[in-house]
């Protein structure tokens, strides 16, 4: 695997796992007791602690990688005809 494909395959796998962690710990502020203000959506979660979700993404997306990395390597997968 070339610096580039990893680096695809890295961005595509954070991607997934970025939008699959999304949903973790969201509490809308009708399930934290608290009002909307005006101009906030009634579901916009209370705190959505974007930076924690983006660090555990990047771990666990560097987890998959690797292990990806290494199936290609083994060739235990060919991409090649």
């Amino acid at each position: 695997m070339s610096w580039v494909s990893g680096i695809v395959v890295f961005l595509i796998l954070w991607w997934l796992v970025f939008f699959v962690t999304l949903p973790f710990g969201i509490r809308s502020p009708h399930e934290a007791g608290e009002t909307v203000g005006e101009g906030h959506a009634d579901g916009a979660p209370v705190r959505p602690r974007l930076w924690l979700k983006a660090g555990v993404t990047t771990a666990i997306a560097a987890i998959i990688w690797g292990i990806v990395y290494w199936f290609i390597a083994a060739d235990l997968i060919s991409f090649r005809g």
